[in-house]
């Protein structure tokens, strides 16, 4: 299991931007992270009190940046996030879903250059 410190390291993102806790499982083609900051009243992506539950792509996004990182031991440290496909959300904010958010992504297509990603949010009502 990474902590938070470890993931910092893998991440273009500091302090509180780094949004997930812990990773607890990876291989080649998955990923799947912990968190609890979506709760957290210092948590940089909340606006007018409320994380919107369209965050979630950002914690997406940081779980793909991860997974690109253990996977081809290079810590991701630029990424652009070309495209979204078939968005679903299911809430309409994040900041209030009880315990904990687990975060997935599957990797679906990988060339030297670029990743083809799918990914969800789960957590108490969502």
């Amino acid at each position: 299991m990474l902590t938070q410190d470890a993931l910092a390291a893998l991440l273009p993102h500091a302090g509180d931007m780094v949004l997930l806790d812990r990773v607890t499982a990876w291989d080649d083609s998955s990923i799947a992270c912990s968190t609890a900051s979506h709760r957290s009243p210092d948590n940089p992506l909340r606006r007018d009190g409320i994380v919107s539950s369209l965050c979630g792509v950002e914690y997406g996004a940081q779980a793909m940046a991860l997974h690109g990182a253990l996977t081809t031991d290079r810590a991701c440290r630029s990424g652009v996030l070309a495209s979204l496909k078939a968005v679903t959300l299911h809430a309409s904010r994040l900041d209030d879903v009880d315990g904990e958010l687990t975060v997935t992504a599957e990797c679906l297509l990988q060339r030297s250059d670029s990743f083809i990603y799918r990914f969800s949010l789960q957590g108490a009502g969502i």
